[in-house]
């Protein structure tokens, strides 16, 4: 290593040996004391790594040079020391077998006696009267299920974890695990966050305003940094929350430099004090950690934003689009504005005489009633939403409120409880609020991507019918991360982002179309009206509960278990040989052929002649569009070639589960429902005009056609060209 006269020795406060660490600062640069701290990050990775192989010295020096290089999107090496990848992006929902005991056992329930039987579509339907056999059966038969469809996947997992050095393999049902990366030198934007957020805002409500406004700055393909003395009132959850968003605003990374929040946070997941006083003392000497108390000379930004946190607003996101920001008091009039506007992002050009339209039915012997916006599912999951003790606790609190003043959740609504972690359950369970959140159905169903993703499952076919025979823009509403077009479910048209404790009164109010603050979200006990401001916790109660009741114990039992598995997991039997052995009948995992026959020299470009357009697109054309997750239609290409090898409907699953299988995705490609592809003159669906027959067909079958031209290698598509209508 060329920069080896940089390697010191690092001291902690009390001056005891911690190691050796490459001192940037020794470098003697005065460039550094004005890089943002992640170009710090960068730079350190590089000087430690230097080889004059994989990185070279020309390679710090880009990266010191950042506010010149960063122009010009120049390569960088950036070698991690950890790289987690997610399974085929299609995250299993199974649990934590001791959390779940502890669960039922605390709910009154028996853990020995599950019943197994309750179908798939069933397991979180609100309908069901005991709330702990709705759990104990939700959580066994999503197990039961998934390990019956995803056993291929995680026997090649495991295989993998045994064939791989250096390789962990963190068995299903342990959490979730969302990231981005990128490999080019990118412009930072500075974020300055400034002021206190108001009493009864959340982080959720927070993040959603920070997706906004960077969706509106333009940030792809770029860091964002956040710095500013509001960084002080900002709990570590909440940093992570705003970050986990960076795919939905379209940077690479949202950052959060360490301070004193990180350290403490790290104490209290159970991290040792000497592993902390390391970490502090590695990062303060090469000028890596924020000491609010000390005086430091501000980095210089790219481009600066800058936000007060006092002007925070509750807050939703939808319906189409998780930037699309709409405060709670403005919800109604955008509802109708939606219902209104013309087929687009904000609108379903509803005519104004079928906007207030009812349509009722019998459900299970019970009178029901859609409108549009009526809601069909409530979801309490995804990622650090649901990782986060503020926005969870006062979820419960909501619900216990709620239960003791009488309000219930309509029958017909699907609500469940997916958290990202189990230490939640813990927490949950130990502040006497889980047992609410049953009361009204969010029923815990499993840890890791559920309706975010298209999990949610089967409505009752009885609203689905309800839904599709009356043409009803229903709504569902969850604090996830995405709610693209046909991501959440394909009778949910209009699709809502919310903190959890919005979902749960979401899901008591039945509808997106109201007014909190005018209208009552329901009737109580006594025929009182009830309104949000009768239920909603304030700050600081929620905090005194979240101190009281988030210990650190709990995150330490669920760590050191973490690697454990479950019985069902630690029974697969896999082979130990080096090389995989595929399966030319599985449908889950196959060998991919795109390097069979591949000669170590490139062949060339092709020419590509006599071609035709096989899709046309306006705007935000997102990778849900391109390369959907969520499930997989009855009718569509894939759907055929699993029946073709005899899987049935109820077994396809997703397709984030199938992407082992290249030919159940590239089936999928351009799948999404609700895709509009102009060559239909505005019809949604994943289908094209084939030329030159001009009949209309899916993209895949007319991608197939051999008069479409050349084959595109790496697909296995015939000349899969694409058009994107770009207004700048």
């Amino acid at each position: 290593n060329p920069f080896s006269f940089v390697l010191r020795g690092l001291r902690d406060r009390d001056g005891g040996n911690c190691g050796s660490y490459y001192s940037i600062l020794d470098l003697g640069d005065q460039r550094i004391d004005k890089l943002p701290y992640t170009i710090r990050v960068l730079l350190e990775s590089a000087v430690r790594n230097c080889d004059e192989f994989q990185i070279t010295k020309e390679d710090v020096e880009k990266i010191m040079g950042w506010e010149k290089t960063s122009l010009e999107q120049v390569e960088i090496p950036f070698k991690p020391s950890r790289v987690i990848l997610q399974d085929f992006t299609g995250v299993p929902v199974l649990v934590d077998l001791a959390s779940m005991r502890d669960a039922m056992s605390e709910l009154g329930g028996n853990p020995d006696k599950i019943n197994p039987m309750v179908p798939a579509d069933l397991v979180i339907d609100h309908s069901v009267t005991a709330n702990v056999v709705r759990s104990q059966n939700a959580i066994q038969a999503n197990m039961e299920l998934e390990f019956e469809r995803n056993k291929e996947r995680f026997a090649f997992l495991k295989w993998g974890s045994s064939a791989f050095h250096n390789m962990l393999i963190i068995p299903p049902g342990s959490g979730i695990v969302h990231q981005p990366m990128s490999m080019v030198l990118p412009g930072v934007v500075g974020f300055k966050l400034h002021g206190t957020l108001r009493d009864g805002v959340t982080a959720t409500d927070l993040v959603l305003t920070v997706t906004q406004m960077l969706r509106k700055h333009g940030v792809v393909g770029k860091f964002v940094e956040f710095y500013g003395r509001g960084m002080e009132e900002l709990a570590l959850a909440d940093r992570a929350t705003i970050a986990n968003m960076a795919p939905e605003y379209g940077a690479t990374v949202g950052f959060f430099p360490v301070d004193h929040i990180t350290l403490e946070y790290l104490k209290m997941t159970g991290r040792e004090d000497e592993t902390v006083s390391t970490i502090e003392a590695y990062l303060r000497a090469n000028k890596m950690f924020v000491d609010y108390n000390e005086p430091k000379i501000e980095p210089t930004y790219s481009s600066y934003i800058e936000l007060d946190l006092g002007d925070v607003e509750p807050c939703i996101s939808g319906p189409k689009r998780p930037h699309d920001r709409v405060t709670l008091k403005d919800m109604k009039a955008d509802w109708h504005a939606c219902l209104e506007n013309k087929i687009g992002f904000k609108g379903y050009g509803i005519p104004k005489d079928l906007q207030n339209r009812v349509v009722k039915f019998d459900f299970h012997g019970q009178t029901a009633e859609l409108k549009h916006g009526t809601v069909v599912i409530a979801a309490i999951t995804s990622c650090t939403n649901t990782s986060n003790p503020t926005v969870m606790i006062a979820s419960g609190l909501v619900a216990k409120k709620a239960y003791e003043l009488g309000l219930e959740v309509k029958p017909w609504i699907k609500t469940s409880l997916a958290p990202g972690s189990g230490v939640v359950t813990k927490y949950l369970l130990r502040s006497g609020l889980l047992k609410y959140l049953s009361d009204l159905g969010f029923n815990l169903v499993g840890y890791g991507c559920t309706t975010c993703i298209g999990n949610s499952g089967d409505l009752d076919q009885i609203v689905a019918d309800a839904i599709t025979e009356n043409d009803i823009i229903a709504a569902a509403v969850l604090s996830g991360n995405r709610n693209f077009e046909g991501r959440i479910h394909p009778l949910t048209q209009a699709n809502y982002l919310a903190s959890p404790p919005l979902v749960v009164v979401y899901a008591l109010a039945g509808t997106v179309d109201i007014n909190f603050e005018e209208e009552p979200i329901g009737t109580g006990k006594g025929n009182r009206p009830i309104f949000l401001r009768d239920i909603w916790p304030s700050s600081k109660k929620v905090s005194e509960i979240v101190h009281s009741n988030v210990l650190v114990d709990m995150f330490k039992s669920t760590y050191e278990a973490i690697t454990k598995g479950n019985p069902m997991w630690n029974q697969l039997v896999v082979p130990t040989a080096d090389v995989y052995s595929w399966d030319p009948n599985s449908t889950y995992i196959r060998e991919p052929p795109f390097f069979k026959g591949m000669s170590m020299d490139p062949p060339g470009p092709h020419s590509i002649k006599d071609a035709y357009c096989l899709l046309c697109f306006g705007d935000c054309v997102t990778t849900d569009h391109i390369s959907p997750a969520g499930s997989i239609h009855k009718d569509s290409p894939a759907a055929k070639y699993l029946v073709d090898h005899s899987v049935k409907p109820g077994d396809f699953n997703s397709y984030g589960s199938r992407r082992g299988n290249y030919e159940v995705m590239m089936r999928g490609t351009f799948g999404n429902i609700r895709i509009v592809n102009k060559l239909l003159d505005g019809e949604p669906g994943p289908k094209t005009i084939h030329v030159p027959t001009r009949e209309k067909l899916y993209v895949y079958d007319a991608a197939m056609v051999l008069n479409m031209g050349l084959e595109v290698r790496g697909t296995g598509m015939q000349n899969a060209l694409c058009c994107w209508e770009l207004r700048l």
